[in-house]
């Protein structure tokens, strides 16, 4: 029996990808979450053989739990099941330790199939996806200029970025200034939407 971890914000896809995948006679689902916090917690306390997270949960997203998993239970292997089938969120996963990373409109046969094949050892990625991964470049922004990106976004002013990151207003304004050129963009809204479309951020 295959022990499996759901990490998924919305009750109602969570609650059908449990059921849809306890009807497999080889899958047990073990473990359900919907806060990014609570991955490691669960994983744990469970000790689930295959963790399927998404990207977008509150407080620590899917890839930060991947990383975070391969430290706390490097038995766990994880799949990165996603709405946003962007190469740099494929690539930000791979580099976390994931073993999987499939987008959410694919039929639920495909899923379980690949938490089997996952639980084998194998690595399984969305095939149309790892070729767009393939021609799209790596992200060519330091982690420190992802952070400040990010806060960015919301239109926030360098002195309430530096602020909320704990950084000098220059050092704000050099990372945007770094991004903004690395992105070949005009300003950090545009450096910004492009890196989001990237899934850079």
């Amino acid at each position: 029996m295959i022990r499996v971890l759901l990490a998924e914000d919305q009750a109602m896809m969570r609650g059908a990808l449990a059921v849809l995948l306890g009807l497999e006679d080889d899958l047990e689902v073990v473990a359900q979450v919907a806060d990014g916090a609570d991955i490691v917690p669960a994983a744990l306390e469970a000790r689930p053989d295959v963790a399927l997270l998404d990207i977008e949960l509150p407080h620590v997203s899917g890839i930060e739990a991947a990383a975070a998993l391969r430290e706390a239970l490097p038995q766990t292997r994880v799949v990165i099941v996603t709405t946003f089938g962007r190469p740099g969120y494929l690539q930000r996963a791979m580099a976390a330790g994931a073993a999987g990373f499939l987008v959410k409109d694919g039929p639920v046969e495909g899923l379980a199939d690949a938490i089997r094949q996952v639980a084998g050892g194998a690595t399984v990625v969305d095939p149309q996806l790892a070729g767009q991964a393939l021609r799209t470049a790596v992200s060519p922004l330091t982690s420190r200029e992802r952070d400040v990106l990010a806060a960015a976004e919301d239109g926030s002013t360098v002195a309430d970025i530096a602020g909320r990151l704990h950084l000098s207003a220059s050092t704000v304004r050099n990372y945007l200034s770094d991004a903004i050129g690395k992105t070949g963009t005009r300003n950090r809204t545009e450096a910004a939407l492009l890196a989001r479309h990237n899934g850079w951020l």
